[in-house]
């Protein structure tokens, strides 16, 4: 079963975009590690998982242009 250009590109953005984001969650936990995560840490925690809500979003509304 071959992959049509239009699905694969989806499929790379999109995996892309989560690698983005995991790489954002290990740098948050190796930066606000001091003997756990922190208020400051968790704010930022909570911020990259709004942004990647966000990024996914808009992600899917310019994919599906």
């Amino acid at each position: 079963m071959a992959l049509e250009a239009e699905m694969r590109r989806k499929i790379l953005v999109s995996v892309v975009a989560v690698g983005f984001f995991i790489s954002l969650i290990v740098g948050v936990g190796v930066t606000y590690n001091n003997s756990g995560l922190g208020g400051t840490g968790g704010l930022i925690l909570v911020g990259t998982i709004a942004l990647f809500v966000l990024a996914m979003g808009v992600i899917g509304i310019f994919l599906n242009r």
